[in-house]
């Protein structure tokens, strides 16, 4: 991929230096250093999924476009495509038992030769898997069954030491847990259930690691989830210890609920642990960052740099396509997510705060627009540059052949593990 990047980088480097120097110019104005911007962006890191590397699906079908990665290390390799043209996506988040590696220390070495570290580990007790004896059709931590909590907490404790060995420093647990009917359970028993199992898990882990609980309304529970809503995974944060946190889903949340006023309150309150990056128009829906509401992915970075500097919590991309190439669709997101962050850099803080202080709600909408406004691409694609990636990272992967290659490599009907 490198021979690709810097040929179309040579190609592009004359026009992308005057629209630089343009928005630098235009920049200035408001009392903005492009080069900071540029510095920030270069220095921020996305996580990628290993599950987002195959073709996604809805239950009435899935359609794989070909040279989907059959391994977790052919994963990895896909990955380090993906970084090598954006210089942006230095990490993996592994899902267990999606990609359970055999050899977790060889996979580490592996990684570490294409320079892809681990990012949080994500455990599975929403799916009964082959073989088992457990089923959590009626819950996991949540299930009145303590043989059913065991095998839940002792699931977890395994991908604990997986990731372990990986090199991980935290482990995300997303619950399925709930109701379809009223009267099902014990809304209360539930809580209880999930908070002692949660504390069980919490005390397996290293010090040096992150526990981070993620909250969805629905689905597949449709009367009830017991994580439901960010204040129920921030009570669990606080009753779990210091090193338990937040992560927010984008698209996990009722419709019309203010993200970014979540993500200000979590901020304030010590407990925002990450993102799960994604756009959505009716729910959960998975689709690219940033490709349907780009101006709330804004407010959202803007809430960030409240404090003056973007908080060092695990960021990821969480998206799934049945019509995208999966390479391709991680570009995009990530592309976007730059631009919001480089947009959100651009904010008059000075100019938006006097306006606050003085009721002038026009006025701060004013500078916010003009920051969202500002065509901060040639700032992205600097930042990329920087870090020896591509200036424009769609146009060099479809020039260098990558998906033609993996598809002659792999085959037309190679599967994605976990998919």
């Amino acid at each position: 991929m490198r021979e690709h990047v810097d040929a179309s980088n040579e190609r592009l480097r004359a026009w992308h230096e005057a629209d630089l120097e343009h928005t630098s110019a235009q920049l200035v104005r408001h009392g903005i250093d492009a080069g900071e911007v540029i510095d920030v962006v270069a220095r921020f890191s996305v996580a990628a999924p290993s599950w987002a590397l195959g073709t996604g699906g809805t239950r009435f079908g899935r359609f794989p476009g070909g040279g989907e990665p059959r391994t977790t290390e052919e994963k990895i390799d896909d990955i380090a495509a993906l970084n090598a043209l954006t210089g942006a996506n230095r990490s993996v988040s592994l899902h267990i038992p999606w990609d359970d590696p055999s050899d977790p220390t060889a996979l580490r070495a592996f990684a570490a030769e294409r320079q892809i570290a681990f990012d949080c580990m994500n455990s599975n007790t929403f799916q009964d898997q082959p073989g088992a004896d457990v089923s959590y059709k009626f819950g996991s931590l949540a299930h009145t069954d303590p043989g059913m909590r065991k095998a839940a907490i002792e699931h977890n404790r395994y991908v604990i030491e997986v990731g372990r060995a990986l090199g991980s420093r935290g482990l995300v647990v997303w619950l399925a847990d709930g109701t379809n009917h009223p009267g099902q359970a014990s809304l209360r028993g539930q809580y209880e259930r999930v908070l002692e199992g949660l504390q069980d898990i919490y005390a397996s882990m290293p010090q040096d690691w992150t526990l981070y609980t993620e909250h969805k309304p629905y689905e597949p529970a449709f009367y009830s989830s017991v994580v439901a809503d960010w204040g129920t995974s921030l009570m669990l944060a606080h009753a779990i210890g210091e090193r338990a946190a937040c992560i927010v889903d984008l698209g996990h949340h009722l419709p019309n609920t203010n993200v970014e006023q979540v993500v200000s309150r979590l901020l304030m309150a010590g407990r925002l642990g990450g993102f799960h990056f994604n756009d959505s128009v009716y729910g959960d829906d998975d689709l690219t960052t940033g490709s349907v509401t780009p101006y709330r992915l804004f407010l959202i970075f803007c809430e960030l740099l409240e404090p003056g500097t973007l908080p060092d919590v695990a960021y990821m991309i969480d998206q799934s396509h049945n019509l995208k190439d999966p390479i391709e669709d991680l570009i995009g997101a990530t592309d976007n997510i730059q631009m919001a962050l480089a947009q959100a850099l651009c904010v008059d803080r000075d100019a938006l705060q006097d306006a606050q202080e003085r009721n002038d709600p026009a006025g701060a909408e004013a500078v916010l627009q003009r920051a969202f406004r500002t065509d901060v691409r040639p700032l992205v694609a600097e930042a990329r540059r920087r870090n020896g990636a591509a200036i424009d990272p769609l146009d060099t992967f479809r020039a260098s052949g990558y998906r033609a290659a993996k598809i002659a490599e792999r085959g037309e009907d190679a599967t994605a593990t976990g998919l």
